[in-house]
């Protein structure tokens, strides 16, 4: 098979794959509520209620310092209408070391199930050191021993140096249970525009974006073009 049938069998076979095979909830923008945390919240629970695997996942995306963008999946830790989007992150990682150069990021969120999409955009600052470390010490044994290590995202040589790291970062945990990593950090996002995007099978999808200022605390709602 040449390259040029490759590629076209393999596109033929993405066009195929069905999307939107519902069915789909019904969203009316008439009846969204004025405060935007309130919607996600509402959408959130029933992706939970619709059997959703990790329905509080995110893609997390910053930039680097050459301008170029980077992407991965997170858990979300809280969000309110106050506080914002919180997340937990080592400062010394690809991504911590970003949001240090560039304090933005967005989030995404999406429910496939529901055909329902969720982007969050704003400023990011790092919370004290006693609310990162309240959010590490309440992670797993073995989440905290890997984190302890703080060598994410560098090489690695084996599996078996990653197995005996964590097994030694598991034993000084069970000597020290108060132990902090001292580069993990909670996060905070705190929005100016946060869109919410209900999926419909004709490809006519409804979209309503939130915007504020940043000095603003006023909502203001906006349909969008699908």
């Amino acid at each position: 098979m040449s390259e040029s049938e490759r590629t076209g069998s393999v596109r033929e076979w993405l066009r195929g794959l069905e999307v939107f095979a519902g069915p789909l909830p019904e969203f009316d923008p008439a009846n969204a509520p004025g405060e935007p945390v309130e919607l996600f919240l509402w959408w959130l629970a029933e992706a939970v209620e619709a059997g959703v695997p990790e329905p509080h996942a995110m893609t997390l995306s910053t930039v680097d310092a050459l301008g170029e963008p980077n992407a991965r999946m997170l858990i979300l830790k809280n969000v309110d209408a106050v506080e914002g989007w919180q997340f937990a992150a080592h400062a010394e990682s690809p991504k911590g070391r970003q949001l240090a150069d560039r304090p933005s990021a967005a989030l995404t969120f999406y429910w496939p199930g529901q055909g329902r999409q969720v982007r969050v955009r704003g400023a990011v600052a790092p919370e004290s050191a006693d609310r990162s470390a309240a959010d590490y010490l309440a992670r797993s044994d073995t989440a905290r021993a890997e984190a302890l290590l703080g060598c994410q995202s560098r090489h690695l040589s084996s599996l078996e140096e990653r197995d005996l790291g964590v097994k030694e970062s598991l034993a000084r945990i069970d000597r020290e249970p108060g132990l902090v990593a001292e580069s993990w950090t909670l996060y905070t996002l705190v929005p100016t525009e946060i869109e919410f995007w209900q999926a419909d099978a004709s490809r006519v999808h409804t979209r309503v974006r939130y915007e504020r200022d940043e000095a603003d605390s006023i909502w203001q709602q906006h349909l969008l073009w699908p």
